[in-house]
């Protein structure tokens, strides 16, 4: 049996950061909205800030 995981390409997970940075709506709804899991949405936001820190001001 195959495993029921789904994975997002990963311009699909930040078009899903971006609407929770740029729109200040909760992670939950955006995630809920887009049929996601909520945790997902949190682990992209952590790579999002972590990839931001490193680039700099």
């Amino acid at each position: 049996m195959g495993s029921k995981r789904r994975e997002f390409a990963s311009d699909y997970k930040d078009e899903a950061v971006k609407l929770v940075t740029n729109t200040g709506r909760p992670v939950a709804v955006v995630a809920r909205e887009l049929g996601i899991v909520e945790q997902t949405s949190l682990n992209d936001m952590a790579r999002e800030r972590l990839v931001q820190s490193w680039a700099g001001p």
